[in-house]
């Protein structure tokens, strides 16, 4: 809106216009007086006055004094008698002062008139035009604020204010939305502390401890909101005036959950490629009896003919056989000539993990399952999406382990350690062990129902002793190799050291064989290796290999003692009638033995 138009504020004229309307004015005063119309001759002190006002007005401090000189000369010289006389005239000395002094006061009374009435003007101009820059500002405040609160929006970024001294709490809209509270509520910081999740609140706490003492606040926490849902927050701010007494703080809250859970999905993602690209290692780089299947035996090629046919299809095959006679060999060779080939061939050894640590190792766990458990980490059975789990020593699986594999082999899926979400898998399951499971199902120490579930393709690898016609293929083969490694040049075997291998029962079976003939070609020095016989008398033959040593005896014997106890006494321990009290022992030590036999009470308990 502009000003409105004041017809007595015209912008002053050049000098010399406003020292001719100065003379006109008094001129006209002096005109005015004479006009016989009028009949102003007895007035012409108004006139001329008013003539000093306008030229003062119009013209300024000059022409003011200018129109003041001439008036007063016009007054003396045709008003004061004698008229038409510049002659002294004593008689109206004193009238002429007060006409004088009257067009000074006067003059000066409409410069200053005039002077404020433009400062007047000028302030409303300045007035408006600063109202004008402040509606502008305001506007473009407004749509600051209005992109910062979209920014906000769009950033989940809250910013507040903190008076330390006060306890008083500034947030922004949203804050209040981060924390899920009504807009309506005055924050305070325990009403921030209520939404801060349980195991969290000892770290917010320390950092609201250090900030009073002026430390800035950088830290992340998480939030357990009304719907059970969890946030992680990042708190970041800055103490305004350093040292000051009272510490006051600005910052800003940022919701980072969809970031932290980005982030664990790469962490997810790159754990599964480092577990596969692990898996692809240790299928390539593992030290093993061989990397091909050597021998042409009768009871090999048999083996070789059932690898061939069940390997296209995704039936769970368990491989049994004796220690070190090539049982993952044959499970790496089942995945090979299969349709999951390109895929990840994933190795567990049941019997190497701890028994706490086997369902995290084989299931994965999410955060926070138990002590140490600081992220989510995948189990071999969603590394092994699409490709083949080989779980080796099955038979030493505990008990709850192997209702959740049998699980797995029924429902195609399983729930990480912690959770209790059900993750379907497609993961091809090989078995092996070298344990008689039909025994350990007797002495319940394996479930039948799993046996039957595991043993749909079984694959029985026969030891060395039964493979005789392959131990000379494998000696050179190991020679061979060793040689190479070694950077030696060995041509042969003595007769006397091949038929003395030949001749061996080889309870260690191939892994046995690779270990003398590496120690072998260490100590070697010609082209014509030689076995130490040292190396391989004295050793079990196959029949001792298979007997069982005493302290087993003892053990198998003890075993069925407390096994009839168990059932006589319907699986109880203490009491008169307990098993305790019928084998003569202290209800302690039977628990004890029982613990160390792992025999399981309950199947003894009838209703």
């Amino acid at each position: 809106m502009s000003p409105s138009f004041n017809p007595l504020l015209w912008r002053r004229p050049p000098v010399v216009s406003q020292y001719g309307v100065a003379v006109l004015s008094v001129a006209a005063a002096l005109f005015l007086t004479y006009w016989p119309v009028l009949h102003l001759e007895s007035a012409p002190v108004s006139l001329f006055l008013c003539a000093v006002i306008f030229s003062a007005w119009y013209g300024g401090v000059g022409p003011g004094l200018l129109a003041t000189i001439l008036s007063a000369f016009v007054f003396y010289y045709d008003f004061l008698p004698p008229v038409h006389s510049l002659a002294v005239k004593p008689t109206e000395t004193a009238r002429f002062v007060v006409f004088a002094m009257s067009a000074l006061f006067v003059g000066a009374l409409s410069v200053a008139q005039r002077r404020a009435t433009e400062s007047l003007r000028q302030a409303r101009d300045d007035l408006h035009k600063t109202v004008e820059e402040l509606k502008k500002a305001n506007e473009a405040l407004v749509k600051s604020d209005a992109y910062l609160v979209e920014v906000q929006t769009l950033s989940q970024t809250g910013n507040f204010g903190w008076n330390v001294s006060t306890g008083e709490l500034f947030w922004s809209e949203e804050s209040f939305r981060i924390f899920g509270y009504d807009r309506a509520l005055k924050p305070t910081v325990q009403l921030a502390l209520k939404r801060v999740h349980p195991e969290d609140v000892e770290i917010v706490r320390e950092a609201l401890e250090n900030a009073a003492h002026g430390t800035d606040l950088d830290f992340e926490h998480r939030l357990a909101m009304p719907d059970g849902s969890v946030k992680t927050v990042h708190v970041l701010g800055r103490v305004l005036t350093p040292g000051a007494a009272k510490v006051e703080f600005v910052g800003a809250v940022m919701d980072i959950t969809a970031m932290k859970n980005a982030f664990e999905e790469i962490r997810a993602l790159r754990d599964q490629l480092y577990k596969e690209n692990l898996a692809l290692r240790e299928e390539i780089d593992i030290t093993r009896m061989f990397e091909e299947i050597v021998g042409s035996s009768p009871a090999l090629q048999t083996v070789l003919s059932r690898v061939a046919k069940v390997a296209p299809t995704d039936s769970t095959v368990l491989i049994t056989g004796e220690t070190g006679t090539g049982k993952e060999l044959i499970a790496r060779a089942i995945h090979k000539r299969s349709q999951r080939s390109s895929r990840a061939f994933v190795s567990v050894n049941c019997a190497a993990i701890p028994r706490d640590l086997i369902a995290s190792e084989l299931f994965g766990h999410e955060k926070g399952a138990f002590t140490g458990a600081t992220q989510r980490r995948l189990g071999r059975f969603e590394s092994a999406e699409g490709g083949t789990i080989f779980l080796d020593e099955v038979g030493e699986l505990p008990a709850e382990m192997q209702i959740a594999l049998l699980r797995v082999l029924q429902e195609r899926e399983f729930q990480r350690v912690g959770g209790n979400q059900s993750f379907k898998t497609d993961a091809r399951v090989v078995t092996a062990t070298n344990r008689d499971l039909q025994s350990a199902i007797a002495e319940g120490r394996f479930r039948e129902d799993l046996f039957y579930r595991l043993n749909v393709f079984p694959i029985e690898v026969p030891p060395l002793r039964e493979r005789k016609e392959d131990i000379a293929l494998l000696v050179q083969y190991f020679v061979d190799r060793y040689a190479t490694k070694a950077g030696k040049r060995i041509t042969g075997i003595s007769k006397k050291s091949m038929d003395l291998l030949q001749s061996y029962a080889w309870p260690g079976n191939i892994r046995e064989l690779q270990n003398v003939i590496e120690r072998s070609v260490i100590i070697s020095d010609s082209e014509n290796l030689s076995v130490d016989e040292s190396w391989l008398a004295g050793r079990k033959s196959a029949a001792e290999v298979t007997s069982p040593p005493l302290t087993e005896k003892l053990a198998m014997q003890e075993r069925e003692m407390i096994e009839a106890a168990l059932a006589e006494s319907n699986g109880r321990v203490s009491g008169p009638r307990g098993a305790a009290a019928k084998l003569g022992i202290p209800q302690s030590t039977l628990d004890s033995k029982i613990k160390a036999l792992k025999i399981n009470k309950q199947r003894f308990r009838t209703n």
